[in-house]
């Protein structure tokens, strides 16, 4: 067993709990650290804006989406990121998946969607998620079977349907 595959039979999830809520704010500011880069603001200002947007996420989340299961993801016990999932009689939502930048590129978060495929399958029911255009994660989810359905402001909504066996 090599290295990869034995840390992702490490990776468990557990459900958020409230003091987990500076360390989901780190991993959403680690996915708009590109974007900081480019603006001439103070690290204070920086900070105060990321903290604004994670709440204004945070809200808009749990408003939309009742129901909607708020994990962070863990390798060997370790808080390393988090998957935000909404399922209804159709589909599963991928609402939010982020890991920390020193996890990413690793095979986990492939490893987390292809248990979301599987579960898919079982139940009959197609994933959706939403993605900004210059996301490099669009690659990952074209290599995962995903597809673009639609524009949706400034999204791209991918969908991944499950094959459809006939039994004759």
């Amino acid at each position: 067993m090599n290295a990869l595959s034995k840390a992702i039979q490490c990776v468990a999830m557990r459900p958020c709990q409230a003091d987990d809520e500076s360390f989901l704010f780190k991993v959403y500011a680690s996915t708009r650290e590109d974007e900081m880069a480019l603006v001439a603001w103070t690290q204070q200002q920086k900070e105060a804006f990321l903290q604004m947007q994670f709440n204004a996420q945070h809200h808009f989340y749990v408003a939309n989406y009742p129901g909607a299961q708020f994990l962070v993801i863990l390798l060997d016990d370790q808080s390393i990121g988090r998957l935000y999932i909404y399922r209804n009689m159709n589909a599963i939502l991928i609402i939010d998946i982020a890991l920390l930048p020193e996890y990413r590129n690793a095979g986990i978060g492939t490893s987390l969607i292809r248990d979301l495929q599987e579960d898919a399958r079982k139940s009959g029911l197609l994933i959706r998620l939403h993605v900004e255009p210059f996301n490099p994660a669009i690659s990952l989810y074209k290599k995962l079977g995903f597809i673009k359905t639609s524009e949706i402001s400034f999204y791209h909504e991918m969908t991944w349907q499950p094959e459809v066996v006939n039994h004759v």
